[in-house]
């Protein structure tokens, strides 16, 4: 996996973020939605599987409203996924509800991937993904 940054991770897909500076998600030409989620975000999941598991309400601005808008709509369409994994020294900055924009972060991608939005409740979405 090549280190990106977010905006050359989601061209790799063909998407382009709407701001950079909070988008964590982008419609790329083929119909796909691709995501950005966080490495420590991944959890156990079945075998073949990656599985991660967010809770939209722990933070706010425009980047989790487009976020909530574009997953509603993935969800609603069963439209495939692409995923961009996050990784920073200082994941608690952001967990904790702060500004995560405020963190160096390092972007990889996984081409070989695609997923689904395989649950979405209430304020909890999880993202699996299968080799393509």
């Amino acid at each position: 996996m090549a280190i990106l940054g977010i905006t050359e991770a989601f061209g790799k897909y063909g998407a382009t973020l709407r701001n950079p500076q909070w988008s964590v998600s982008a419609w790329a030409p083929d119909g796909a939605l691709v995501v950005s989620v966080w490495a420590h975000h991944r959890q156990p999941s079945a075998p073949g599987t990656m599985e991660f598991v967010d809770s939209m309400e722990r933070w706010r601005g425009p980047g989790n409203a487009e976020l909530r808008r574009n997953v509603a709509e993935a969800h609603a369409t069963k439209a495939p996924l692409r995923l961009v994994i996050a990784r920073s020294d200082n994941s608690a900055h952001g967990q904790s509800g702060e500004d995560a924009g405020r963190v160096r972060k390092e972007y990889f991608v996984r081409e070989d991937l695609v997923g689904e939005i395989a649950v979405l409740q209430g304020e909890t979405v999880v993202f699996r993904f299968r080799r393509a």
